[in-house]
């Protein structure tokens, strides 16, 4: 398959939906076997809506798309049912601070070995973009933009904070179940705890666009080789790891750690004995899928 020696897009692409994809339907679907399977397929149609794939690209992306899965299949999913397994011992035991920040902290490096094992891929998709592409690309960060704004930037301080804790009890109810109305005030009360600043939020998201659209912009000038285009893509993605401890921001984001860190401990030390069996059956059913998964070697 023929790839041509054009542009850079973001490495956000294959990164975020991969990631995306990956943990959104681990957290929403009640069988992670189905929605992996399919994983594949919604990548390339997220990755297509991004860019809009033309036809001399569609066939390679999906080569590609296809062996990541394999690979993501065959060595990462057995380290995810460790790592789910350990969350199972902790929840038990009852974890620390510095527990949370240790799980914290190996599933960022399980992220970043992705991003990197793709970093290829990406080169080869980076190249061989459009300026009509990386336009299409631009327009969807702005579309993005406006719709974190409409739903995180509405209102006063009150109504964000209660829309930011609206969004946590959906993912503690997934995990938990229900909570009651004392618990729910309880976490309120930590969840606003929690720095609020959706600006900041909403400026490094624009600055991580700004620099894959740079990136991409420098790939079709230039015309990069895949050897420098791999280099630059990895350093997007290593500055994207590295930011949050080299930014002038750093008080903040680690603040908003901190405090967050503190969330997820009050509501584990909240649950009941009702509640932690809840999330024990749940992360169980996903150590199976994973292992599952692995064993089915395609």
């Amino acid at each position: 398959m023929q790839k041509s020696n054009m542009p850079l897009t973001g490495r956000r692409t294959l990164y975020g939906l991969f990631l995306i994809v990956l943990m959104t339907l681990l957290a929403a679907c009640s069988s992670l076997r189905l929605a992996y399977n399919n994983g594949d397929t919604l990548l390339y149609w997220w990755i297509n809506g991004y860019i809009d794939l033309n036809a001399d690209q569609k066939d390679w992306v999906k080569d590609d798309i296809d062996k990541l899965f394999q690979w993501h299949r065959k060595t990462q999913l057995q380290d995810y049912a460790q790592i789910l397994q350990t969350a199972q011992r902790q929840l038990a035991a009852g974890p620390s601070q510095a527990d949370l920040e240790a799980d914290f902290d190996e599933i960022k490096k399980r992220t970043e070995t992705l991003l990197l094992k793709a970093a290829p891929e990406l080169a080869e998709l980076a190249r061989s973009l459009q300026p009509d592409q990386i336009a299409a690309l631009e327009r969807k960060f702005a579309a993005n933009n406006a719709e974190f704004r409409k739903k995180n930037m509405r209102g006063d301080a009150e109504t964000q904070q209660r829309f930011r804790f609206k969004k946590s009890m959906e993912q503690f109810e997934l995990w938990f179940g229900n909570f009651t109305s004392e618990q729910e005030a309880l976490i309120r009360k930590a969840s606003d705890a929690r720095p609020l600043n959706n600006e900041i939020w909403l400026d490094e998201r624009m600055r991580r666009q700004k620099n894959i659209l740079a990136a991409a912009r420098k790939v079709q000038s230039e015309k990069l080789s895949k050897e420098a285009t791999v280099t630059l893509i990895q350093g997007l993605i290593k500055d994207g790891f590295n930011r949050l401890e080299n930014s002038e921001r750093k008080a903040f984001f680690d603040s908003y750690e901190e405090a967050n860190t503190k969330l997820v401990l009050t509501v584990i030390q909240l649950t009941t004995p009702a509640q932690k069996a809840h999330a024990q059956k749940r992360m169980q059913g996903w150590i199976d899928d994973f292992r599952s998964l692995a064993a089915d070697q395609r």
